[in-house]
């Protein structure tokens, strides 16, 4: 055994042992403390990066998720509103076989007539009053198409209004037809609808040409010699409609979008403007047109209800992936308390028996004493 005073091997030995417990205690209590296993880049640099990449992406899907909420909140606005507009249809529609019946007079049709007027109104109302969260739902403004056109393009007599309620972008050119009179095409190079005018029809008399399948309605007057209708185009832009992200990802796939047509008693789709119960015939004819509006109400209230559901899916789909990706990211991140506790307690009997080693160590080189003494 040697004996030396100027460096003692067994205490810096003890210290050194001592520094390594007591690094691996402080980490263990950071780790219990807050409850993650990498609290920095040392920790685990692989491990951080990915973890972090899955934060981000939950974040996002949480988000998404809200958004499909918040969108199924306006669907279901939207959709009220319709409902209402429904029952007035249906009131509407029972007043108009009530008129139509000549066991009331004519002041009887008046009062039946002030009172069609009367939810005609409000149906053009509510229409323009339904709104969330600042944007207009059913009075036309949230389509996923509008027509724009220059001044000049219909500034010839023939066209009167034209009307754009779900074609695909692109410009529509009438066409006049080489081969039969009074015929006109509507294409946008790829798709032709036409309809045949039948014999020339008395001047000054306006006539509804509904190309049901572009989706676009052109009212049109008698006057159309020489050409009115010949080459006049349509520009369909694109809208926006109603665009719902639903994912993390900036892909047409992470979005969801819908649009809806305008809803007011005197728009072309409902189309009771000028609709009248003031004689038997006017509510006979009244019958027809409210069919169709309620026809395409019901349609419309369709098309919601689907969205609704898918996006209900979407919601659900959206949680789980959530709930996956925290699970994933809890087992890189997440600090294990029962192997934390176990590494906790080994460092601190460790730390407590190096201090005593330690000491024991310091107290070595005093043995020298007995030999000088």
């Amino acid at each position: 055994m040697s004996l030396r005073i100027m460096h003692n091997i067994s205490a810096m030995n003890a210290h050194r042992q001592l520094l390594i417990s007591d690094s691996m205690l402080s980490k263990s209590l950071e780790r219990l403390s807050s409850g993650y296993r990498v609290n920095r880049a040392a920790d685990d640099t692989a491990g951080l990066a990915i973890s972090q990449r899955m934060r981000a992406q939950i974040v996002g899907l949480q988000q998404a998720s809200r958004n499909a909420s918040q969108a199924v909140n306006l669907v279901q606005t939207a959709e009220g509103a319709m409902n209402e507009i429904h029952n007035m249809l249906t009131r509407m529609r029972e007043l108009a076989v009530q008129a139509a019946s000549d066991s009331v007079s004519d002041a009887d049709r008046e009062s039946i007539h002030q009172e069609f007027a009367q939810l005609r109104e409000e149906i053009d109302r509510i229409a323009s009053v339904t709104e969330y969260n600042g944007s207009k739902l059913i009075d036309g403004s949230y389509q996923g198409n509008s027509v724009s056109s220059e001044s000049t393009a219909y500034s010839e007599p023939g066209v009167v209004k034209i009307t754009v309620t779900g074609a695909s972008a692109g410009t529509y050119t009438f066409v006049d037809s080489s081969t039969t009179d009074h015929l006109v095409s509507l294409g946008n190079g790829t798709v032709t609808e036409t309809v045949d005018f039948g014999s020339a029809p008395t001047t000054g008399t306006t006539k509804v040409l509904n190309f049901s399948t572009l989706g676009i309605q052109v009212e049109v007057n008698w006057n159309y010699a020489d050409g009115d209708l010949n080459n006049k185009t349509v520009v369909v832009s694109a809208g926006t409609g109603g665009v719902f992200q639903v994912g993390a990802d900036n892909t047409e796939d992470n979005r969801i979008s819908f649009s809806i047509g305008d809803l007011s008693a005197t728009g072309s789709n409902l189309n009771l403007d000028g609709v009248s119960l003031q004689t038997r015939a006017d509510a006979q004819s009244a019958i027809d047109a409210i069919d169709s509006a309620i026809d395409y109400v019901n349609t419309a209230r369709g098309n919601l209800g689907a969205v609704q559901n898918r996006l209900t899916y979407t919601i659900a789909n959206v949680n789980n992936a959530v709930e996956n990706l925290q699970a994933s990211e809890s087992t890189i991140r997440d600090a294990d308390f029962a192997e934390e506790i176990t590494q906790f307690t080994r460092a601190q009997i460790l730390v407590q028996a190096g201090t005593a080693m330690l000491a024991q160590a310091n107290l070595a080189p005093q043995a020298v004493l007995h030999l000088l003494g």
